[in-house]
C-alpha cells in the first residue's frame, strides 16, 4: 500500500479512512511540523486560503487584492527536491483513483460541492471550469463568505456528482483525491494535462504531485480485438500495441491504475486488479 496508508489508513486506503473527513479534524490545531510547513494554525485556515488564493479567481473575479500567499518561508537556505516532496505530503498531495473509489469517498464525505479548477484557470486562462468536488467545505460554512459565487459553488448529492464522474471517466479525465493539509481528505479532482500536478509531475516530468493508485489495469488478450480505442484515454503512457499480435498490452510499471481506459474498450477486455497482486508494480507508486 502507499506510503499514507501506512501512516494514515492503518494499512487500509487512507482515503477510506472516515475519521479523515471528520470536522474535528478541520479544526484541530496543528502540530509544530504542520505549522511550520503550511503556516496556519488549523486545516480551517488552510482551506479558506485555499479556496479565497486558488479557487475564487477561477470563478471569473479575478485575483484577491493580495495574491502571494500568507505562508511564508523563511529559511535562509534553499530547500532540496527531498524536502519539497516531504513538504507537499504534508500540506497538499493526491492519488490516483479508479471510479469505483471515487464512489466510496463520495459515499465518506459530510458534503459535496462542485468548484471551479484553479488549474484551468491558470494555465487554460478557464473560468468556472467546474472540474473539482470540495469535501465539506459547506458544512464548515465556508461558501458563505462568497454570497455572489454562488452559481460557481453548487453543493450536489452523491448521486448527481456520481453522474458527472461518469461522464468524466468517458472523456478519459483521470481521478484523483487530495489532502488539504495531510491527513484531512478535502477534494477529488478531475484532470487531464490543463491539470498543473498533472503538467508539472506527468508531462513535463517532475517532482511527484500524487501517488499510483492502489490499482493496475490489465488486459484480457482473448477479449482485446486490436481496436486501440483504449489507447486514446491512458493519460500516462502505458498502453502499448502489437501489430504482430494485433492486441493491447498494458505495462504495469507505468500504470496509475486510473482505470479511465475500461470506459473506452468496447470488448470490455480491461480489467482493473490490487496493485499488490501485480508482481511487476507492487510497491510502486
Amino acid at each position: 500500500m502507499c506510503e499514507f496508508c501506512m501512516k494514515h489508513g492503518e494499512g487500509k486506503s487512507w482515503y477510506l479512512q472516515m475519521e479523515n473527513y471528520s470536522q474535528e479534524l478541520v479544526r484541530a490545531q496543528l502540530s509544530p511540523r504542520q505549522n511550520e510547513v503550511v503556516g496556519f494554525n488549523s486545516r480551517d485556515q488552510w482551506i479558506r486560503q485555499f479556496l479565497k488564493n486558488f479557487l475564487l479567481p477561477a470563478t471569473g473575479s479575478g485575483y484577491p487584492e493580495n495574491t502571494e500567499s500568507e505562508v511564508i518561508d523563511k529559511l535562509a537556505v534553499p530547500l532540496s527536491e527531498s524536502e519539497i516532496l516531504e513538504r507537499w505530503k504534508i500540506e497538499h498531495f493526491g492519488q490516483v483513483l479508479p471510479i469505483e473509489d471515487v464512489e466510496k469517498v463520495f459515499g465518506l464525505a459530510s458534503s459535496i460541492t462542485r468548484l471551479p479548477c484553479g488549474c484551468r484557470f491558470d494555465n487554460a486562462g478557464l473560468t468556472n471550469a467546474r472540474y473539482c468536488f470540495g469535501l465539506g467545505v459547506d458544512v464548515a460554512h465556508m461558501l458563505e463568505e462568497y454570497p455572489d459565487r454562488s452559481a460557481s459553488f453548487e453543493t450536489m448529492s452523491k448521486d448527481e456528482a456520481m453522474k458527472l464522474i461518469r461522464q468524466f471517466d468517458n472523456e478519459g479525465l483521470m481521478h484523483s483525491v487530495w489532502t488539504g493539509v495531510t491527513p484531512y481528505v478535502f477534494g477529488v479532482c478531475n484532470c487531464d494535462g490543463d491539470c498543473g500536478a498533472y503538467r508539472g509531475y506527468i508531462k513535463n516530468k517532475g517532482r511527484q504531485a500524487f501517488f499510483k493508485a492502489e490499482y493496475v489495469c490489465l488486459v484480457d488478450m482473448d477479449q482485446c480485438n486490436g481496436c486501440k480505442e483504449c489507447m486514446s484515454q491512458c493519460q500516462f503512457g502505458a498502453q502499448f500495441y502489437s501489430s504482430a499480435m494485433g492486441k493491447v498490452t498494458i505495462e504495469p510499471k507505468l500504470c496509475f491504475g486510473c482505470g479511465v481506459c475500461r470506459a473506452a474498450c468496447p470488448q470490455g477486455a480491461i480489467e482493473l486488479v490490487p496493485r499488490a497482486r501485480v508482481k511487476e508494480a507492487a510497491g510502486i507508486w
